[in-house]
């Protein structure tokens, strides 16, 4: 399962009305997580590592947008607090 990290332009997040979406925000904190199903996020603020089942690492952070496939399950080990727009499809 493949986590995917992009760096949009701001017009194409406009476009996508990503800016309308939920904020979720997290203090520095390590903790397990699950997805039931897809989420896709933008981070306004902050710093993750997301360590998968697999013992692969992805990093990611303030600009980039992420989405996280249905049934994936990770550890999150947030390094600076988050800040993020999220929807879940």
């Amino acid at each position: 399962m493949e986590i995917s990290v992009t760096r949009p332009e701001q017009k194409e997040l406009e476009s996508q009305g990503i800016f309308s979406w939920p904020i979720w925000e997290k203090e520095k904190s390590r903790f397990d997580w699950h997805y039931d199903s897809v989420e896709e996020c933008y981070l306004l603020e902050g710093l993750v590592v997301v360590e998968t089942e697999d013992g692969g690492k992805v990093e990611f952070g303030a600009g980039d947008f992420v989405r996280f496939p249905r049934g994936l399950s990770c550890v999150w080990d947030i390094k600076k607090p988050v800040k993020k727009h999220y929807n879940f499809k």
